[in-house]
This record gives structure tokens, sequence and C-alpha cells, in this order.
């Protein structure tokens, strides 16, 4: 049974904020959402495939020493000239994090037609994408067509993870119903849709009749919210004594799409899915994410850990 699951998006050095006297220090740690849920995927034993365009500078090396000691094939990688997308991490006494993106010029964006033409991912019964590399110019819309390409023979999982400081909200709602007919599985945060302006009902409504057959939704320390094909159901949060939620929400989803492969649901329409595989996977992807949180930064657990 094919389980390979392709991660498509940006690599994001994260400079976390040290505060000094009269100074600030930062320690910097690989992220990016695409490539936290890369890690996670790699840790828990899927195998999985990370396509970026990696930096070839100290922070792109950085972020590509991450992935591959993480077990992620990065054969289908972009050496890029461009520098790495950096971005500046302050976490407030809750752990939650902030950012401060340097994104202007930087390599993540600048997908060719030819460079995912000789990428697709062919051989993966799922293609995840979202974030920042999906939503910027002029990458983004030449990933939309890949996802499009890739939904005859793959299952289409799309976060959006919204940033609202750096990506204007209408930019957003406008893409959202293109990634909705895409899209076999969306997960966002409760925060997301905040500032979307939408309930999770209403947002499951949407998109369930855009195609979606799957919308998960995570609460943080509340109830996990999920609809397929409207059939709704709430899965309980594990809590933790939290450092950071930082690459929480990406390992989530790398859980999720973990328990629906080695259950055989991906590769199609998810036309199989049931509540029950439903509650499975999120009752794993909990366990995950909490255990992120439990570490500094975006650390996802390797299995063992979960057992």
């Amino acid at each position: 049974m094919n389980q390979r699951i392709t991660v498509i998006g940006e690599a994001v050095a994260d400079a976390f904020v040290i505060p000094g006297d009269g100074m600030l220090d930062l320690q910097v740690r690989p992220g990016g959402g695409p490539v936290n849920t890369a890690v996670a995927l790699g840790r828990l034993g899927t195998p999985t495939r990370f396509l970026g365009r990696l930096s070839d500078d100290t922070l792109g090396r950085l972020l590509r020493d991450h992935l591959a000691g993480s077990d992620v094939d990065l054969s289908a990688c972009v050496t890029a000239t461009r520098r790495a997308t950096l971005a500046i991490t302050a976490v407030d006494e809750a752990g939650q994090a902030s950012y401060d993106f340097y994104t202007e010029g930087t390599a993540d964006w600048f997908w060719t037609e030819e460079e995912l033409a000789e990428r697709a991912p062919y051989d993966s019964c799922c293609l995840h994408a979202g974030s920042l590399a999906l939503v910027l110019e002029p990458g983004g819309p030449r990933i939309e067509r890949m996802l499009r390409d890739a939904g005859a023979r793959a299952t289409i999982s799309i976060d959006p993870n919204v940033r609202a400081a750096l990506v204007p909200l209408d930019a957003y709602r406008e893409a959202l119903p293109r990634w909705a007919r895409l899209a076999d599985i969306l997960r966002l945060s409760d925060e997301d849709l905040t500032h979307l302006g939408l309930s999770p009902d209403e947002a499951a409504d949407s998109w369930h009749e855009q195609g979606v057959r799957l919308v998960v939704v995570t609460r943080g320390t509340e109830d996990v919210y999920a609809s397929l094909d409207g059939t709704r159901l709430a899965v309980p949060a594990v809590r933790v004594e939290a450092v950071d939620t930082v690459g929480a929400g990406d390992t989530f989803t790398a859980g999720l799409l973990h328990v629906l492969g080695r259950r055989g649901r991906l590769g199609g329409r998810l036309e199989e899915l049931t509540v029950t595989d439903v509650e499975a996977a999120i009752g794993f992807a909990v366990r995950a994410a909490a255990e992120t949180c439990r570490v500094p930064g975006a650390n996802p657990p390797w299995a063992h850990q979960l057992v």
C-alpha cells in the first residue's frame, strides 16, 4: 500500500526572541508550517517527501539538515540562490507565538512552472500544502495548479494557516473557495476562523458544498471540531503544561494524515472514510500536538514517544 505523503511549502528560520538587559538575543530554530508537518510525518514513520525551494545559505542548510535528520526525502527540493525566509518569533506568557516575517525576495515563493512540472508527486497518496507558499505570488497560483493536477490520483490536504499581519484577509477570503474546490481535507485553527469571521459550522457547511469531505478545526485546549460530510464530532484535546504552542497545529495535521494513511484511507477522495477513522486519527493527532507543546519551538515527537 502506497503511504507516501508529499508536503509542499515554505521553510522558515524561526529566530526566537530572548529578552536581555537593553538588548535582544535570538535563538534560531528550523520552522515554517509545511516543514513542521513534513518533519512530524517523517518522525512518525510515514514515508514523506518535502517539495521546497531551500536556500544554499546558513539558514537554508539549518533547515535542510533538520528535514533530512527527521527522515524526510529532500531529493525533489530546489537548491535556491535566493536567501531563506526569516521570522522573528516572540512567545508570550501563555506560550502563544507572534511573528514578524522577512519574506521579501526570499526563496520560498519563486516556484516556476518547470520546477513544479519536474517534481509532480505522481507517486504519493496525499499532497499536503498551505500556509504562505500557497497564498503569496508568484508561486502560490502555480502550486494551486499542481494541486489541481495531483487531485486526480492523490488526496489533497490544505492548511491555510492565516497570517493576517502579512497577507490581507481579503486574499484568503478570495482564495478559500478555490482551495475548497481542490481539497479533500481542510484543517484550520479557531484563530484562523476568527480572522475570517466564520463559525466552525458556517465554515464546514460552505466548504462541504464546494467539495471538501473533511473539515477539522483545532481549538487550543478545547475539543477538536470535525465535520465529515456534515456529520459533526468533537474529540477532546490533551492538556499539558505547555512551554509554547509553536508547531502544535502543524504536528496535529501530520498526526491526522499519518493515521489516515496507515488505515488506507488516503489516495483518493476519502470515499471509504468513516467517523470512526476520523475519531481515531484526531485522537492520535492531539497526543502528537501535545508532545510538541512540551518542548520549545517546533520540535515534533518521534513515534516511540507516543507509544
